[in-house]
């Protein structure tokens, strides 16, 4: 047993220390007995303080532990000297043979190992008895050499990785060019859960003592606590004070083991057992009672106890229960794999830990444990170790996440009710830690830790997938294909820790506002969100996404529809509040159209393996519908300015008095400012920052064109009409006959017609509005809106080729950039309006020297000259003013207005107009008379115009030289040809169409009218009976 906790080995050194690791040395020079006793006690003695100072400098902030809280009356030490308490007896042997470990690593030297076994034997004659026939199993040797099967599975770090001069207590090295010395396992022990050795030889002496006196009785038929209080009594400590602290700590630990954690439940007020042990630890901790001999009141204590202990659920009554109750032997059996830690590296296990963990499992029988039970709580140790020492020993994370591999094979094994408790526990103890940082690991993470990532995400989606499908009965009764655990756990930790970076970006973006708001331009908030989601978004794709993506394949698609989601919420209550188009708004919607485009791209390239192609992701996604925005605040913006441009247009209109004289040019001041708007508008539209404006540009065209259009409809309205100003044309009538008329109409008399005409034009006179210059303003003001258009079509062009929105395509349809309805409608005006005042001049303003005076009574005496006189005057005025790309166009207006009075004096002008067939030539001289006033030696219009408007003239005036018989005989043809059988009785009178022609009835009946023949007025009075006067 001494042999188990050898001192011989120098603790100052460790294996890791060797100097010469590729040199052993094997041959060792032993000094003296006495000199060697002497020097290791120093050593060991060194080795110890040098442990415990250090121990006391580590700062390990460990998690509470899952498995339950205990009495607080036991402290960490008390649990610590339990335990090491139950590892020695544990490792005693039934035959009650010495646990003696002797390092083989000097086996090849027989000397140096009897010189070894000699200085122990000689060390510990005076204390206690030694046999060297160990238990085989014992025996077994600490190499240094061959690795840690355990750690190399566990994928913990080798001791090559450690730093040189430092070493787990368990290493053995020369110094100062000693050999290695022994090393035992016990010693090791001792030294990692920093027993003294004084404590560590009270613990022998008890063992060999009860080992001695129970020949052959098994550890787990005892009550380890009870046996030392009756080895020991007050005079093997120290003092008073270490003894009483003793017993209070065995009484404690009977208390916390039988009485409130005890393996088998325990109804404390009928068991009578329970109730006397109770009431015996009372009395003791308030008067300690005398330990070391079999007296009483250790024979009623003992009593107690054994009927406690010796309760079985099995009925087998060869073990007694004192420290197999959960929590208390999980807690001890948790201080005992804690030892594997290197207490001069608190990151690092020992490199025997092969050994050292053989033995500790010899502690199950006594605590009750299972391989089940170790994997978890191993599980659970390097784990909190890997949390109390600051995070990081990642090797020590991926070794507990390896060893949770072992766990859920382990919970899938077995429905124990107590297993599945603890195991609930400490996986939600794992889980809580692990998600505390998954939920946020944009705030966890960063360059310095992202490899231990990995393993916590590993370790908290296993946690969560034993805790759900091994655990919860909700699962159980779900069909398993309907949860898929690990990928709701991944999708839960990317949502929640993206909106809590979104949440802080948000602030952040808010911040650089604030600090900005004083410089000139400052971008508004959702801007400067807008590029820090970006980048979030790209640092997520390139560093976070990669990891996650081992349990979630589209883990960045879920990433960027989450920093969708959260933007999107934002940008729909500021979209909600724009009123107006700004420079802050159209920022913001260009920013949030980029991010948009983004995400998506991202999204799209995590799911191109996908099998839906990441139309999932894409669906979540819903669009911001930026460019929408924009779309409707510009269309609002254009609806607004051209509703302000028509308000202008009416306001104008009806100041606009179309003045002549207001510019050299002749047009309406109003139609210069109107074309001045459109410009600033054009300017504004293509300086609005957005993405569009091609796609925009046809709306605003669209209200610019009508908005003009409209202006063109007004310029042209009231101006009156060519038929507004044609008389109307008097009944049919015969002609009078006599010499000159015998003076039947005398000249001052005025016919009822031209009293009718005057009276529908009426309206006309002392309008200075209407008068001929301010209509030709008007024609002005028409013709320079057509030919300013043009200059605004190309540029808009320009202005469209210098937009960074634009490309080449925009340029392909010309439709787009181009007036429609304005072009049209002031050509319209421009004929209307020339129209208007040719008929205005020839049947109004010179009506008394044409329809009024022209051929009436003698067709010798009125003449057209009158009416050429002053026909020319009004040509002239018209010259000066005109734009002179429309001159042609009103004075061919004018010439046709005065055929068609020419023909309608001829034709239609009542009984005091009366034609012989000499008459003819006067009528056609005067018509020369008329086309030559236009043609004007050639300064006129061209002859080819002329003869255009001519024609009918030309083609009615030979019926006056035609005699009458002719004229009714063709008249009386044409009317059987038109009306057919029913005018053979009857002829029919023919209605006045207007379209004057040789070959229409109505023609050849007006030049019967008016011929100043007997024939002619025969006919008519026979075949209709006309009247010879109105």
């Amino acid at each position: 047993m001494a042999s188990l906790f050898s001192r011989e080995r120098t603790f100052g050194h460790s294996r890791r220390d060797s100097h010469s690791s590729s040199t052993p040395t094997t041959t060792i020079t032993m000094p003296s007995t006495a000199t060697a006793a002497a020097a290791a006690a120093s050593s060991a003695s060194s080795r110890f303080s040098t442990a415990a100072a250090t121990t006391t400098t580590l700062s390990l902030s460990s998690l509470p532990s899952p498995f339950g809280d205990l009495t607080s009356t036991l402290s960490s030490s008390d649990l610590r000297e339990t335990a090491f308490e139950v590892f020695v007896a544990a490792c005693r042997t039934s035959t009650g043979k010495p646990l003696a470990y002797v390092s083989n690593n000097n086996t090849s030297s027989p000397t140096s190992t009897a010189a070894v076994n000699g200085h122990v034997n000689n060390h510990h004659a005076s204390s206690s008895p030694i046999s060297n026939s160990s238990s085989p199993s014992l025996q077994r040797s600490l190499t240094s050499t061959a690795a840690s099967k355990m750690k190399k599975a566990l994928g913990l770090r080798s001791s090559s990785s450690l730093k040189k001069g430092e070493g787990s207590p368990g290493s053995g090295s020369g110094s100062g060019g000693k050999g290695k010395k022994p090393v035992t396992v016990g010693e090791l022990m001792r030294v990692q859960m920093r027993v003294s050795e004084s404590v560590d030889s009270r613990i022998r002496r008890a063992l060999l003592r009860v080992s001695a006196g129970q020949v052959g009785r098994r550890i787990e038929s005892m009550v380890l606590p009870l046996e030392l209080l009756q080895q020991f009594k007050s005079s093997d400590f120290t003092g008073p004070h270490e003894y009483d602290a003793w017993q209070k700590r065995n009484l404690r630990l009977l208390e916390a083991g039988l009485l409130l954690h005890p393996q088998i439940p325990l109804d404390n007020k009928s068991n009578a057992a329970a109730q006397r042990l109770r009431q015996i630890i009372q009395g003791a901790l308030d008067r300690p009672i005398e330990t070391g001999r079999n007296n009483e009141p250790l024979q009623v204590l003992r009593s107690a106890v054994m009927a406690l202990a010796g309760r079985s659920s099995d009925g087998i009554l060869d073990s007694c229960h004192w420290a197999d109750g959960f929590p208390l032997n999980l807690r001890l059996y948790e201080v005992l794999l804690e030892a594997c830690f290197d207490i001069n590296d608190e990151t690092s296990i020992i490199e025997e830990v092969d050994e050292v963990m053989e033995l500790i499992k010899k502690t199950w029988g006594i605590l009750g444990l299972n391989q089940m039970l170790h994997n978890l709580c191993f599980t659970w140790v390097l784990f909190n170790r890997y949390v109390a020492t600051g995070q990081v020993a990642n090797d020590l994370l991926d070794a507990a996440d390896n060893q949770l591999a072992e766990v859920a094979k382990d919970a899938k094994t077995t429905k124990d009710p107590s297993y599945a408790k603890i195991l609930s526990s400490t996986l939600t103890a794992m889980l809580g830690w692990a998600e505390k940082r998954l939920l946020a690991y944009h705030d966890t993470f960063d360059s310095g830790n992202i490899d231990s990532m990995q393993s916590i995400v590993s370790l908290g989606v296993s946690s969560a997938k034993i805790l759900v499908e091994d655990i919860s009965n909700e699962y159980r009764r779900r069909r398993k294909n309907e949860v898929d655990v690990v990928r709701s756990r991944i999708d839960t930790y990317i949502r929640s820790s993206l909106r809590t970076a979104f949440a802080q970006r948000m602030e952040k973006a808010d911040s650089s506002r604030r600090a900005l708001r004083n410089q000139p331009n400052p971008l508004p908030v959702l801007a400067i969100l807008a590029k820090d989601v970006g980048e979030l978004a790209s640092n997520e794709k390139e560093v976070f996404s990669p990891i996650l993506k081992s349990w979630h394949p589209f883990a960045a698609g879920v990433a960027v529809a989450t920093l969708h989601a959260c933007y999107g919420n934002e940008l729909k209550q500021f979209i909600s509040g724009i009123t107006e188009l700004t420079p802050d708004a159209v920022q913001v919607l260009r920013a949030a159209d980029k991010l948009e485009k983004d995400l998506v791209q991202i999204a799209v390239e995590d799911s191109v393996d996908s099998d839906d192609g990441g139309k999932a992701i894409i669906r979540e996604m819903a669009p911001y519908e930026a460019e929408g925005a924009i779309a409707k605040m510009v269309k609002d913006w254009i609806k607004a300015r051209i509703d302000r441009l028509k308000e202008w247009v009416d306001r104008n209109l009806q100041q606009e008095v179309w003045n002549p004289q207001a510019n050299q040019e002749g047009y309406a001041p109003s139609a210069v400012e109107v074309l001045r708007i459109i410009d600033e508008t054009l300017d504004a539209f293509f300086q609005l920052p957005i993405p569009m404006h091609p796609a925009l540009l046809p709306d605003l065209m669209m209200g610019l064109d009508r908005c003009l259009q409209y202006y063109a409809t007004k310029a042209k309205s009231g101006c009156g009409s060519r038929n507004m100003y044609l008389p109307t044309m008097p009944a049919l009538t015969r002609c009078t006959m006599g010499a000159k008329f015998q003076g039947v109409f005398k000249k001052k008399e005025k016919p009822v017609h031209t009293q009718k005409r005057n009276s529908q034009v009426a309206t006309m006179n002392g309008d200075d509005l209407f008068g001929i210059p301010q209509l030709c303003v008007r024609i002005n003001t028409l013709q320079r809106l057509r030919v300013d258009l043009e200059i605004v079509e190309k540029r808009i062009i320009t202005l469209l080729r210098n937009s960074e929105s634009a490309h080449a395509e925009d340029f392909s349809n010309g439709l787009v950039k181009k007036f429609e309805l304005t072009p049209a409608a002031c050509v319209e005006g421009i004929q209307h309006i020339c129209e208007a005042v040719a008929y205005r001049i020839v049947f109004h303003d010179l009506g008394h020297v044409l329809w009024d005076g022209l051929y009436a009574g003698e067709p010798a005496s009125s003449r057209i000259e009158p009416f050429l006189q002053e026909l020319e005057q009004k040509l002239t005025v018209i010259a000066d003013t005109i734009h002179e790309r429309v001159r042609t166009r009103i004075v061919a207006d004018i010439m046709r207005a005065s055929f068609d009075g020419f023909l309608l004096v001829l034709l239609a002008g009542g009984p005091t107009r009366a034609f012989s067939k000499q008459d003819f030539q006067i009528i056609e001289d005067d018509f020369k008379s008329l086309k030559d006033l236009f043609w004007a030696n050639g300064d006129g219009l061209p002859t080819d115009v002329i003869n255009k408007f001519s024609t009918t003239v030309r083609d009615v005036l030979p019926l006056f030289r035609t005699d009458t018989e002719s004229l009714i005989e063709r008249f009386r043809r044409l009317t059987l040809e038109a009306y057919g059988s029913s005018a053979k009785s009857r002829l029919p009178l023919p209605p006045t169409s207007g379209q004057w022609n040789p070959t229409e009835p109505n023609t050849l009946l007006r030049v019967l009218c008016h011929r100043n023949d007997e024939a002619a007025s025969r006919f008519l009075k026979k075949t209709y009976n006309l009247p010879k006067k109105l």
